[in-house]
């Protein structure tokens, strides 16, 4: 294992977790369980940086998160990477990824952004879409996915990657800086997200709670949660509620579509029926 297998592990790789080759399949993000540690939003078509940079900024001074970290995908869009210290299930990342882009995005068209890991509409119950590990060349286009430094993002505008393969070592270089986003993070992220539901800027004695007790977070923001309420939860109040831009409801409506039966979710949203 190089220096560049070595830290996508630490900040990506479900564990345990086998060398990841620069032409693995994306499967290598997802455990046997459907669960992951890392959780990719796109924005693509164009790869505007100077729109994404929002959330970038956003979820450190904001919410007082690790910064992600940046990538370019070879094809057509600019990624940002964030990185957990524990693996958790598709409905909770995919609530937290439509959280930030209702607040950094949110006037953002649904078909330029990717919130991943998600459901695979064209497989099983179960299966996991998520994206390609970077770097790795693209088929589609024969160019290289790449992270790249802040200050460089903004250059990969109108070419968002690379027409040769990058250097592991610089590679590794751009991500050994990174941090996990720790349980206590994830907590107080929530908190700073949803606000109205938490009494103190954090759930108390978070420091002390693990990612999967706080699976259950994100349903505290519907308004009579029911007992037990998991995040899908999360998802179907954000798909109904008419105060949510439509991008974002239309993606929660995705993510849901596998797991919930026609009676227990109400589509189209009550803004767009007859």
């Amino acid at each position: 294992m190089n220096r560049l297998q070595a830290e996508f592990q630490r900040l990506y790789l479900p564990a345990p977790a086998a060398d990841l080759r620069p032409d693995a399949e994306p499967s290598g993000l997802v455990d046997p369980q459907g669960r992951v540690r890392a959780l990719v939003l796109e924005l693509a078509r164009p790869a505007d940086w100077a729109l994404l940079a929002k959330a970038w900024h956003g979820v450190q001074a904001d919410l007082g998160l690790p910064a992600p970290a940046i990538a370019v995908s070879g094809v057509d869009g600019v990624q940002l990477w964030f990185s957990l210290t524990e693996s958790i299930s598709v409905a909770p990342a995919q609530a937290f990824l439509v959280a930030l882009c209702q607040r950094y995005l949110p006037d953002v068209a649904p078909h330029r952004l990717a919130l991943l890991p998600a459901p695979h509409a064209a497989l099983p119950t179960g299966a996991v879409l998520h994206a390609r590990p970077v770097p790795a060349l693209q088929a589609l286009t024969g160019h290289w996915s790449v992270f790249v430094a802040p200050d460089l993002a903004p250059l990969f505008a109108d070419t968002p990657w690379l027409d040769s393969p990058p250097g592991d070592d610089g590679q590794a270089n751009l991500l050994r800086g990174l941090r996990c986003i720790t349980p206590a993070g994830w907590a107080a992220a929530w908190a700073q997200l949803f606000p109205q539901h938490f009494p103190l800027a954090a759930p108390p004695d978070a420091d002390r709670l693990a990612f999967g007790a706080l699976a259950d977070v994100p349903a505290l923001v519907h308004a009579t949660p029911p007992a037990g309420a998991d995040p899908q939860r999360f998802l179907l109040w954000v798909m109904n509620d008419q105060s949510v831009a439509l991008a974002l409801r239309i993606e929660a409506a995705k993510a849901l579509l596998p797991y919930l039966s026609s009676s227990s979710a109400s589509w189209p949203p009550e803004s767009t029926q007859g």
